[in-house]
């Protein structure tokens, strides 16, 4: 019971994690059926952001990852603007080339102003007692910081699905989702409320950055490759394009990965692996993934 409760504990964390990421990815492609392969670059930068304004700044880590939030989301709404406005009306593969074109561009603009030498985000910490602190739960041993990744993450959570479903915006987001032209016909300003999603996304994406960076304190320009593609495979997974099925997908993968790695040690090399292997199994069998509706694709 011990074991179990310590990696439960462990995969809520994971999947969570993943799931803040994926949730960008399904509300853009939602909205403009547009994979933004860009996304984990701007969780990458978004950790960057939080350590340099404790680091170099001397912003307490409240403050500094606020600063991260927000700067994340002044990138993502940058980035729309920039690079996929121009291509609104443009060929799907176009804004697709862009995407992948925008990750690069990231990920080097990185190397040059951050250095491609691996930082500790633990200097973030004055104090780093918080992060050897545990609390026994059943006889388990979980540490303190796994359960403040879970609380604050389906705090973010619950944001999220206020701003979606009980505001204009989220209206608006909703309508555009499902037309647009028709919600443009009725006076909404569909690049504003398509701005607000990037950078709406782009602000989850970095809050998951930093307590990924918590969890896991290595902070480099290519640290989000792997996060952002394993966001991706859960946003596929739970059914890209929903943002409850981005949630449940990430915090499906997330415990497989785990309970996989602590009861089959032996396979434990190969946990990437597995998550491929589930993208492959959902494109095969339900493409539309667990929540995600079947749709018509328009040439």
């Amino acid at each position: 019971m011990t074991f179990f409760l310590q990696n439960f504990f462990n995969g809520i964390m994971l999947g969570g994690l993943y799931a803040l990421i994926a949730v960008g990815y399904s509300m853009v492609y939602g909205i403009l059926r547009l994979i933004n392969f860009a996304h984990g670059d701007v969780m990458m930068m978004g950790v960057y952001f939080a350590y340099y304004s404790a680091v170099v700044f001397s912003l307490n880590p409240i403050l500094s990852f606020t600063v991260a939030v927000l700067g994340a989301a002044a990138l993502g709404f940058l980035i729309d603007r920039v690079a996929y406005k121009p291509l609104r009306k443009a060929p799907r593969i176009s804004a697709l080339i862009t995407a992948i074109g925008v990750s690069f561009f990231l990920e080097n603009l990185a190397v040059v102003i951050f250095g491609a030498i691996p930082k500790s985000f633990l200097d973030v910490f004055k104090d780093k007692s918080i992060l050897e602190k545990t609390i026994t739960v059943a006889d388990a041993r979980i540490p303190l910081l796994t359960f403040l990744v879970i609380i604050v993450t389906f705090a973010m959570f619950s944001v999220l699905f206020f701003v979606v479903y009980k505001t204009k915006i989220g209206m608006a987001m909703r309508a555009i989702a499902a037309d647009i032209p028709t919600t443009s016909l009725m006076g909404v300003n569909v690049d504003n409320v398509i701005g607000f999603t990037f950078a709406l996304g782009s602000a989850l994406a970095a809050a998951g950055g930093i307590m990924w960076a918590m969890r896991f304190p290595n902070v480099h320009p290519y640290m989000g490759f792997v996060p952002g593609l394993k966001a991706f495979i859960a946003a596929v997974f739970g059914g890209i394009g929903s943002i409850s099925g981005a949630v449940l997908g990430g915090i499906l993968l997330g415990m497989i990965e785990i309970f996989l790695a602590a009861y089959f040690p032996s396979v434990m090399g190969y946990r990437d692996a597995f998550a491929f292997i589930i993208l492959i199994t959902v494109l095969l069998v339900k493409p539309s993934g667990l929540l995600g509706k079947k749709a018509i694709e328009k040439v």
